[in-house]
């Protein structure tokens, strides 16, 4: 009984140029216990969903890449970070 079925593209996002990395405010955070991308988005983003653009910036696809005291980037203005990325 299907009459359709929606297939949605994945967005093709590049890294940022060394040119555009430049002009990036970038903080520095330290992976502590507990943490989760997830966590760390909604602490600096205030959104939860943005986790992607921590884990991409630091090329760590998931929280098992990382370990306890290790730095992750935060790269901000978002608004700017998602320009350059392509989203």
């Amino acid at each position: 009984g299907v009459n359709q079925i929606r297939q949605f593209g994945t967005p093709k996002l590049s890294y940022p140029t060394d040119d555009q990395l430049d002009t990036l405010n970038v903080l520095t955070y330290y992976w502590k216990e507990g943490d989760r991308y997830f966590k760390v988005a909604s602490e600096f983003y205030n959104d939860p969903t943005m986790w992607w653009v921590i884990a991409l910036y630091n090329q760590k696809p998931t929280e098992f890449h990382l370990t306890l005291g290790e730095v992750v980037y935060i790269p901000t203005p978002l608004e700017t970070v998602l320009f350059y990325i392509g989203y």
